[in-house]
């Protein structure tokens, strides 16, 4: 485990976008696993700005998103894939049909699981995977108690991440109460990960999850049997971190 302690957040989004611009040099077709929420905007923007002043090249890149809410169609503004197109996708030269996010109103969604998970192996496995965390330790949205075999599946919201996911939405009420996400199991199997984290609020939880006991109640903390796992945090993140 690599562990980079950046200034602040507008610092540690440089950092993650550098990394990601080398894999894609690298390996022009790479596969990333991509996450949502406040936290990677910052890298998304920093790598637009590569993209636009560097030509940093998406044309053969290959995207899979770590989840999306079910019952939320695809132009709904709270969907992830909205929010993908909107903060990302859009700006940069990326093919349509090497883009990859969970359906949230597939006719059968178990089903459709089961194809993501077929359509990331047909692909050769994830090259490198954006990760958060949230304040219960979940990864995508896999809740505590989630398997640390979980494949991707429909999984029940916990009320921690309703209540932080409510910001995005007009009331708590509104938020869906379901969701698709890669299971741990998928994620363990990227070649690479690069966890981003920023904020006091997330102290005490990445320090368990970094540092503590590795168990299914804080999902994050099974990062710590991954092989080739880089943590990028921003001051304030990193306060309780034994380093």
């Amino acid at each position: 485990m690599q562990i980079i302690i950046t200034k602040n957040y507008e610092e540690l989004s440089k950092e993650a976008a550098k990394i990601v611009r080398t894999r894609i040099l690298e390996k022009p077709n790479l596969v990333l696993g991509l996450a949502t929420g406040s936290t990677p905007l910052g890298l998304y923007q920093a790598l637009i700005k590569m993209h636009q002043q560097e030509n940093l090249d998406f044309r053969e890149a290959r995207t899979f998103n770590l989840d999306e809410y079910v019952g939320l169609a695809p132009d709904h503004p709270q969907s992830y894939n909205y929010y993908m197109r909107e903060n990302l996708f859009k700006h940069i030269n990326i093919k349509k049909e090497n883009v990859f996010i969970p359906k949230g109103i597939a006719e059968n969604i178990e089903e459709f699981c089961q194809q993501y998970e077929y359509g990331i192996k047909k692909r050769g496995g994830i090259d490198l995977q954006i990760l958060g965390i949230g304040r219960d330790g979940h990864i995508g949205f896999n809740e505590p108690g989630t398997s640390f075999t979980s494949r991707t599946h429909i999984v029940n919201l916990d009320s921690v991440t309703i209540e932080d996911n409510a910001r995005f939405f007009n009331n708590e009420s509104e938020v869906p109460r379901r969701a698709i996400t890669m299971g741990i199991g998928t994620i363990m199997e990227a070649k690479e990960c690069l966890m981003l984290v920023s904020g006091a609020y997330k102290t005490e939880i990445i320090a368990r999850a970094l540092q503590g006991q590795i168990t299914e109640k804080v999902p994050a903390s099974v990062l710590q049997k991954h092989p080739n796992l880089t943590v990028i945090l921003d001051e304030e993140a990193a306060n309780r971190l034994e380093v």
